[in-house]
């Protein structure tokens, strides 16, 4: 059960991962640092969890540090997170986005 700061938090996640664009990615380390705590990556993939009912957040662009798609079995179906990217034009091969730093959309720069 999340803790009234730990909600506070995960706005803050919702805030950051809603304005990765279209066709981007980014890790959970990133949008840790850039809300400037850069130890809770963890915290950001927990948040992302529990994203699920929220439309505005694109959990599908979040990935682990290395671009493998760390939390795909939080998404209904076997493959849906990896088909949301291909959609997007992001090519995934045995779970790993392919040109990653091409695809990597960083906060600390962007916002």
């Amino acid at each position: 059960m999340a803790k009234t700061n730990d909600t506070g938090f995960f706005e803050k996640v919702y805030q950051v991962a809603s304005q990765i664009p279209y066709g981007r990615v980014t890790s959970y380390g990133a949008i840790a640092k850039y809300l400037g705590t850069p130890k809770s990556a963890r915290m950001v993939g927990w948040a992302m969890n529990a994203s699920h009912n929220n439309p505005d957040v694109s959990a599908h662009r979040v990935v682990n540090r290395i671009g493998l798609l760390s939390g795909k079995h939080h998404f209904e179906g076997t493959n849906l997170m990896q088909q949301l990217l291909e959609n997007e034009g992001i090519e995934v091969v045995e779970n790993q986005i392919q040109n990653f730093e091409k695809h990597f959309w960083d906060p600390q720069k962007e916002l």
